[in-house]
């Protein structure tokens, strides 16, 4: 069963098909263009010298927009002699029950909007999945080239939140702050990289004020007792984000009592003043928002009111983002252009969630395995597959994980000087480029692994070097590189590490005068006596290395 995103409100929504592999598209360089300059469609931007591409392409650097389907150049312009291998970044669009190319509304520029954090608990494995996906995706647009702006939304007034602080007898505030520092303390935690922009909702009620006026003013909302309400039949497309019919829609339960409503499937931009509750002053009466309104209001202050992207779970699709679109397009905003909903996580077929009590907090479980691998764990599936939550998969993530990190420790102790700025594979490439498939890039990881380790077995050196750097690149792309920050940071127990470090060292020596006198029942009573101590020796072409056992 689907569980709850970031925000923990709303129904599931189907995720669509899974998108159909795409051929490799040739595309001819046009002669005309000077220097590094050629162009090609449909993308535009900076590229050259970027290992996201294969080598034909690495001395291209502007790329204009696309030409009439069907030609090989654009009017006017004769064709080129060589060719330019690349592929088409695409997602599947929620909106368009579909995958489709990404063009971006600013070529070489993306605008990214992610529903964080509704801030009444602190954050289950469910929540930061989403995190974790769109952490992803941002690193790859980034290492495409595109300038990203990254903006993730906090929800610090809720009527959840309200429940808790009633309940706990504290300010709704106090409950909000401490649950936000745990959200960033978790995101933190997991590598993800800081968005550019993280509001609020409290500190863009003016913003919002402005919103509602733009709808009341063309007649799609209306104050009614202190509230004010989003008209869903004043606007056709209602219910075509999540394909349904406002005929067979439940009604909205986002008030009590809904008397004040015309039509009871309207849902609340504002909601009116009640005791013991926050509240702000509008033009209409004192109260605070809706949660719908939020989103759009902050989205649109840093994006501008046509973006590219909108993410979240796919319990957010309905209500919540099948509202924003109405409220924002009924203003006049072209909003998202394309829509990125991420799969839940599960326990036991149920779905996950604070109300019911299995949630898994990020702040225990990265005391049962290291964030790291926890990371590689909510990472390593298709973005709009589900996840069942088991430990005997989260122990095989782990060992998946630790064979790449193994390899990766290996190789550097060869080749240190191999850095994490090497080609992607094009098979990477095309997988990450096609709707964002990890599952299929992390195959090409562990494959180069292998091919690595092979070559380390038989002393190849240079061999073992190219795919340490091939892998560093790769990881690099996915957040999960153990040589670079965060997870390279020293910990308090790397002192005790050197200290253990000497001491093998002299054990290891020995165990070698061991076997230079042949006596190798000494030397493999040292050996185990340092595996029951937790230390694997694993004899090498380059000598003895050991590691900690896991």
């Amino acid at each position: 069963m689907a569980v709850s995103g970031a925000h923990g409100h709303g129904n599931q929504a189907a995720s669509g098909p899974r998108p159909r592999a795409r051929p490799r598209v040739h595309l001819t360089v046009l002669s005309n263009v000077k220097g590094d300059d050629i162009a090609y469609g449909p993308w535009t931007g900076d590229i050259r010298g970027n290992p996201r591409y294969p080598a034909c392409c690495k001395p291209c650097r502007t790329l204009t927009k696309s030409w009439p389907r069907g030609a090989i150049s654009p009017p006017g312009q004769a064709a080129g002699s060589r060719s330019l291998c690349c592929v088409t970044l695409r997602f599947y669009d929620t909106a368009a029950r579909t995958v489709r190319d990404f063009t971006p509304v600013t070529p070489g520029q993306v605008s990214l909007y992610l529903c964080g954090a509704t801030v009444q608990a602190p954050p289950h494995i469910g929540h930061i999945r989403s995190g974790v996906v769109f952490d992803i995706l941002t690193r790859w647009l980034r290492a495409g080239g595109y300038q990203v702006t990254f903006c993730r939304n906090v929800t610090d007034i809720d009527d959840k939140i309200l429940r808790v602080a009633a309940a706990e007898g504290v300010p709704w505030w106090l409950v909000a702050q401490r649950n936000e520092r745990a959200f960033s303390r978790a995101y933190a935690v997991l590598g993800c990289v800081p968005p550019d922009v993280e509001p609020r909702a409290t500190g863009h009620v003016p913003e919002m004020i402005t919103l509602m006026d733009r709808l009341i003013g063309s007649g799609h909302a209306y104050p009614a007792d202190g509230g004010v309400y989003f008209d869903v039949r004043s606007y056709p497309a209602y219910g075509s984000l999540s394909g349904q019919r406002v005929d067979h829609m439940r009604p909205a339960d986002d008030t009590e009592p809904n008397d004040a409503k015309r039509d009871p499937r309207d849902f609340a931009l504002w909601k009116g003043a009640k005791p013991g509750e926050p509240a702000w002053d509008t033009p209409w009466g004192a109260g605070r928002p809706g949660w719908h309104l939020e989103c759009s209001a902050m989205a649109t202050k840093y994006l501008g009111p046509t973006f590219d992207i909108h993410g979240g779970g796919l319990d957010l699709i309905f209500p919540h983002h099948e509202n924003e679109i109405a409220q924002s397009r009924s203003a006049g905003d072209g909003f998202a252009q394309y829509w990125l909903h991420n799969g839940l996580v599960g326990v036991a077929g149920e779905k996950m969630s604070k109300s019911l009590g299995n949630s898994l907090l990020v702040d225990a479980m990265v005391t049962q395995v290291r964030p790291v691998e926890l990371r590689y764990y909510l990472g390593q599936a298709h973005y709009r597959s589900g996840i069942e939550y088991s430990s005997e998969a989260l122990d095989e993530a782990v060992a998946a994980y630790r064979r790449i990190e193994n390899f990766v420790t290996r190789a550097a102790e060869v080749s240190p000087q191999a850095g994490a700025d090497g080609d992607l594979p094009a098979a990477f490439r095309d997988a990450m480029d096609d709707d964002l498939a990890v599952p299929q890039a992390l195959a090409v990881v562990h494959d180069t692994v292998r091919a690595g380790n092979n070559a380390l077995a038989s002393g190849d050196t240079a061999g073992a070097a190219a795919a340490l750097a091939a892998v560093r690149a790769m990881l690099g792309v996915l957040g999960l590189d153990p040589l670079t920050e965060p997870w390279a940071s020293a910990s308090p127990g790397d002192d005790l590490h050197a200290v253990v470090g000497a001491l093998v060292t002299v054990a290891l020596a020995q165990r070698q005068a061991a076997r230079e006198r042949r006596d190798y029942a000494a030397a493999d009573a040292i050996r185990d006596d340092l595996q029951a101590a937790g230390i694997l020796i694993e004899d090498t072409p380059q000598g003895p290395r050991w590691e900690l056992k896991r």
